[in-house]
């Protein structure tokens, strides 16, 4: 009762507090956060099934830029940056399975976190990867020739938040949830 009393902002004891009414001794304490603590708690960290399911692309920012780093030939950049693809990602355990299908390609690849493998890149790199997920994001760190890059996902507000990351150079590229 007292917190119907607190959510509606009047209580028999206290007057209406919408209306500047005085607060008496007797006032509810304010409510609890989701733990058993009467602190303020962080949200809950994300996991890696948060990640799971088909993304369809909505959003990028800096992906030719990003390719071009990579090396990418003009005319794949181009093709690449029109391409809206989706990102299906699955996980069982520690074992991580992203698919990237578009008109342009499909790859996949599948890991177990914190193992590296080889992967052959969209553009065709041969680089040596591994995954781990780490503070709420799925980070993947590919190795090749000397060179490296970092794509990092997470959710974020509901949607798949993906930052690749090579050198001095970022691309943003955001996802909402298909199914």
């Amino acid at each position: 009762m007292r917190i119907s009393y607190w959510l509606s902002g009047t209580s028999p004891l206290q007057g209406d507090l919408s209306r500047g009414g005085a607060r008496s001794r007797t006032a509810p304490p304010p409510p609890r956060s989701p733990c058993c603590c009467f602190r303020a708690c962080p949200p809950a960290m994300a996991s890696i099934k948060d990640l799971e399911g088909r993304w369809r692309l909505t959003e990028s920012q800096g992906f030719e830029e990003y390719m071009k780093e990579l090396g990418v030939g003009l005319a794949l950049r181009k093709m690449g940056a029109m391409a809206k693809p989706d990102c299906v990602i699955s996980c069982d355990g520690n074992n991580i399975t992203i698919k990237t299908e578009s008109t342009l390609k499909t790859t996949q690849f599948s890991c177990t976190l914190g193992e590296k493998f080889d992967e052959t890149t969209a553009d065709g790199r041969k680089t040596q990867t591994i995954c781990t997920f780490t503070d709420g994001a799925l980070v993947q760190h590919q190795n090749w020739d000397g060179k490296e890059s970092t794509i990092t996902r997470r959710v974020k507000d509901g949607k798949l938040v993906v930052d690749c990351v090579m050198n001095n150079v970022t691309c943003t590229r955001v996802y909402e949830k298909v199914e």
